[in-house]
């Protein structure tokens, strides 16, 4: 894989986790949303007034494009588990801004999952 290869798939994978992360913030004031259709519009109309909703989908859109230019030059079967970055890359974003917890379970997956994008990278 060349480098400019694995800085698309690296650029499209932060994308993403900042898309994740964009959009936990639009829903942190909102709460748990239902799947209550008396309900559906007005949180539509309150999710549609968040400005992090629609950054996050921004990062989303762009994230789609830097993919397509990423699947262009690698395999699909390499470049769709290094998407597997995002895991570690969330789990640490979440961590720290969220203050989600971060056991030792979790961290050893992150290892299982550093160990097989290794793998895949060098393969």
């Amino acid at each position: 894989m060349t480098g400019t290869a694995f800085a698309l798939i690296l650029t499209g994978v932060l994308l993403n986790a900042a898309a994740q992360m964009l959009l936990k913030a639009s829903v942190s004031e909102i709460g748990s949303i239902s799947l209550n259709l008396n309900r559906a519009w007005p949180v539509a109309q309150r999710l549609m007034s968040e400005p992090w909703l629609w950054l996050g989908l921004l990062c989303y859109g762009i994230s789609v494009v830097v993919w397509i230019l990423a699947l262009s030059r690698v395999d699909v079967s390499i470049a769709y588990p290094m998407l597997s970055i995002g895991y570690i890359v969330n789990a640490f974003a979440a961590w720290w801004l969220l203050g989600e917890s971060l056991g030792s379970g979790k961290l050893a997956g992150i290892g299982i999952i550093v160990v097989g994008v290794i793998v895949l990278a060098r393969s």
